[in-house]
């Protein structure tokens, strides 16, 4: 982009992450002069300014940044590509706001698991997918059990084996503070049993409500080692990369989406050691609870598991921002006719190859069907999946 004299965007969905990305592609990019700019929610008035006209003036090449990165203030001078990381972390909406800062940019999507609508859009949609199925060198595929309440004492001594070999453990909760009407298990109360548990190791605590600077405080003694286990809610399920913790331990699993506990078992295993996910779940479970842990437990793959929820879930409308619910086809099903679909999307490219604007007598039916049904619904919402 950069050499045919476009800017570029890059949005994550938590400070953390994009300070991440921030650091690696300033690593890469400024010995070529290349200009990278932060954007995140709490800078300066002064500091923000100073971004924006960079960004708008051309001065400024690549922005990295959160939600901010999509608020109305912020304008570029040719944006001609646009970067969305986990992108299941965010809705259609924002996506396509990111979409309408440049014209007609080239957009990328990444994420490890594919949400539901997205997976229908690339088998008949215009997005092209590129998989990397491959762990890198020296990692090994994390290993996942499911476990019950009444196997928690041997769940705690494994923590405790792993801890005495200098690892490192998260435990994840659904909840930050106790809810009575759900009986769940809370961050804060899990925060102190903990402590009293697993003395003299270090226990620390890090949600969604702490401020800014706390929660990067808390990542950060993490990161460097001085704390030994991490109580969270799902705040670390993105944007968090500790080589040292092979330890992932989530109560009430149940209570996790699929992609949900994807990414948060995706915090470990990122070292050379054997890393786990253990799921702590209730007995009393629906059965699309029990198909969810299943899934975990038999495979690590992303693809297979957004399958799964694709399922469960649905696809969501095409050209809406209904994220799930299973769209509205007459006879096709989107979770057993691939093959099918796939067929129908090559057509599609064919003949619009043929005929781009429809202006062939044989194709004044079709021509006729979208205009009625399509034309006026918008179709810009399938280029940002």
């Amino acid at each position: 982009a950069l050499d045919n004299g476009y800017q570029s965007a890059f949005m994550a969905p938590t400070e953390i992450l994009a300070e991440q990305h921030y650091a690696n592609l300033r690593k890469y990019l400024d010995p070529l002069g290349v200009e990278v700019r932060l954007l995140l929610g709490g800078q300066s008035k002064t500091l923000r300014a100073e971004i924006l006209a960079d960004l708008a003036e051309g001065r400024a090449h690549i922005a990295v940044g959160t939600h901010a990165v999509i608020q109305d203030g912020v304008q570029f001078h040719r944006l001609g590509m646009a970067i969305v990381d986990e992108q299941h972390r965010f809705g259609v909406m924002q996506r396509a706001h990111l979409f309408s800062k440049g014209e007609n940019p080239h957009m990328l999507l990444m994420t490890a698991t594919p949400i539901p609508r997205s997976l229908a859009m690339t088998v008949y949609g215009d997005l092209d997918v590129s998989i990397m199925d491959e762990l890198p060198a020296g990692r090994k595929p994390i290993k996942t059990v499911l476990r019950s309440e009444k196997r928690r004492g041997e769940v705690y001594q494994f923590l405790r084996e792993q801890l005495r070999e200098g690892r490192q453990a998260y435990v994840v909760y659904p909840l930050v503070e106790e809810s009575e009407k759900l009986d769940l298990k809370d961050a804060e109360s899990g925060y102190e049993t903990l402590q009293e548990t697993f003395r003299p190791y270090t226990v620390d605590l890090i949600h969604g409500r702490m401020l800014p600077y706390e929660k990067d405080e808390a990542m950060a003694r993490f990161k460097d080692g001085q704390t030994d286990i991490l109580v969270s809610t799902t705040v670390i399920e993105v944007g968090v990369d500790v080589p040292n913790a092979t330890v992932m331990l989530i109560e009430h699993a149940e209570r996790f989406g699929l992609s949900q506990l994807h990414q948060l078992r995706g915090r470990v295993g990122r070292g050379g050691n054997q890393s786990y996910c253990i799921l702590m779940a209730d007995y009393k479970r629906s059965a699309e609870a029990e198909q969810r842990l299943n899934a975990m437990v038999a495979t690590t793959d992303g693809f297979k598991i957004s399958e799964m929820d694709l399922q469960l879930r649905g696809a969501g409308d095409f050209f809406g921002t209904r994220q799930s619910g299973l769209p509205d086809l007459k006879i096709a099903d989107i979770t057993q006719d691939v093959d099918v679909l796939q067929q129908a999307r090559a057509a599609a490219f064919e003949l619009i190859a043929r005929d781009p604007h429809l202006r062939a007598e044989e194709h004044t039916e079709i021509r006729r069907l979208f205009e009625r049904d399509y034309a006026r619904r918008s179709l810009g919402y399938a280029r940002v999946g």
